[in-house]
């Protein structure tokens, strides 16, 4: 669910820089038997001049997640199609 972001809470934004310290895969077991793992990774932060009620920043994050699917069970998958892209 996308949030709405009032247009006037950009303006007086900040763009902070970043470093990565640690980036995780969170591992989930589907009740199909698929095993997924799922990691975000940001691209971007802003402080916004909005505060928490105990006083903390508010931070913008532009993030996406990083999904891949592993031992998926053969009757999950479906047949494999021809690729519409030549082989390179």
């Amino acid at each position: 669910m996308a949030m709405g972001i009032p247009t006037d809470a950009l303006a007086d934004s900040v763009d902070l820089d970043f470093k990565e310290l640690e980036e995780h895969w969170n591992t989930y077991q589907l009740s199909d038997g698929t095993k997924l793992k799922v990691k975000l990774i940001v691209r971007g932060v802003k402080r916004l001049n909005q505060f928490e009620p105990d006083g903390t920043p508010v931070y913008l994050i532009n993030s996406m997640n990083v999904v891949r699917a592993l031992d998926i069970p053969e009757s999950v998958k479906a047949k494999p199609k021809k690729s519409s892209m030549p082989p390179v």
